[in-house]
């Protein structure tokens, strides 16, 4: 290694020398501060000629990375975290399956975080998670994935994250955006092409940036076959089976009823065909219903269930290839552009209004 000099042009005694930084070793290498972290952890997600750069310009500047520093790094581990607060269980089960089928393909293992995201507790609760796991990433699904404060928090604790959510809320590289007002507006489109007037919509919680995007796709899709969303027909649920249940029968006691319901997600529109039934009513002839995400559960009801689609294992695996990806500074064009577009699939849970009054 040559020796170091000062602004004199004398040699700089070891005990005199400057302490180099890791942000030292980033800028001298033209690489990120992450980089050289993975460098360090020996993450054998880098390009060969990345690490032998970087190993380099440690070799020439002497630089000794902080042990403790070091200790509190995320690469240490091949741990990633799937931070969620979504009372659906099949829509979590499917999302996690899809972000494992990528992770261990790579070499990773996935550790599974519940939470609440409305506690007062919930911001320290994940950071602790994070933290004790030295975890090398986290995938945020909705709703997690819409706190703001969170992803705040992440950056702030320098762990990487992707975020699936209804619309584009971060950079490219770290989110999946699945586009729900689309799919919603194809869906009321769908039955209002099937001669329905009467159509109403289970969303679910307001606070849920996925309930919001569907509600306007649903008004949008009605207004583009000149339909005017009635507010009485709009009932909040919370994505649920017991929702789907107490909101159908508050609409069907409304008089005239609606025709047709397009439930939030497969789950709530599994509470519709319940209610339906102990009303007396046959779908599709009395009531047309269509539901969304396409989960298992649409071919175990009777009659098949209509249903938007979502990808929602794909959905995971994308978030983890981008994980992966945009950690190791290993972005291509391909994983960029990932992206998610809902597509109506047609059973024969609607039909033209038959029986309705």
């Amino acid at each position: 290694m040559k020796p170091q000099l000062d602004k004199s042009g004398s040699e700089i005694g070891e005990l005199n020398r400057p302490q180099l930084t890791i942000n030292d070793v980033a800028r001298l290498a033209n690489v990120s501060k992450r980089t050289v972290s993975r460098v360090l952890n020996k993450s054998p997600r880098l390009k060969a000629e990345t690490r032998d750069r970087v190993l380099k310009i440690i070799d020439e500047v002497g630089y000794v990375p902080d042990p403790q520093a070091r200790g509190l790094a995320f690469r240490q581990s091949y741990l990633v975290g799937f931070v969620y607060d979504n009372p659906n269980g099949q829509y979590v089960t499917e999302m996690m399956q899809g972000v494992l089928n990528v992770l261990r393909g790579a070499g990773y293992e996935l550790v599974v975080h519940p939470c609440h995201r409305r506690s007062p507790g919930f911001l320290a609760d994940v950071k602790g998670f994070v933290l004790r796991q030295k975890l090398f990433g986290v995938v945020l699904p909705p709703s997690v994935s819409e706190d703001d404060d969170l992803v705040a928090m992440l950056n702030e604790i320098g762990c990487p994250y992707t975020r699936i959510a209804a619309v584009a809320l971060d950079q490219p590289v770290r989110m999946v955006a699945t586009n729900d007002r689309i799919g919603a507006a194809e869906a009321a489109r769908h039955l209002a092409d099937l001669g329905h007037q009467r159509i109403a919509y289970i969303s679910g919680p307001q606070t849920a940036r996925s309930s919001q995007e569907r509600i306007a796709g649903f008004t949008q899709g009605l207004a583009e076959r000149g339909i005017t969303a009635d507010p009485r027909f709009i009932v909040e649920g919370n994505y649920t089976f017991d929702t789907g249940i107490a909101c159908t029968k508050h609409l069907l006691a409304l008089d005239p009823r609606p025709t047709a319901i397009f439930a939030g997600n497969d789950e709530t529109a599994a509470g519709v065909y319940l209610a339906a039934h102990e009303a007396g009513l046959e779908i599709p002839q009395d009531l047309s219903v269509v539901g969304y995400d396409d989960s298992p559960i649409v071919t175990k009801l009777w009659p098949a269930l209509t249903s938007v689609r979502l990808p929602i294992g794909e959905m995971g695996g994308m978030a983890a290839r981008k994980l992966l990806a945009q950690a190791a500074d290993e972005v291509d064009g391909e994983v960029l552009h990932y992206a998610v577009t809902p597509t109506l699939v047609v059973r024969r849970s609607a039909s033209m209004p038959v029986r309705g009054r």
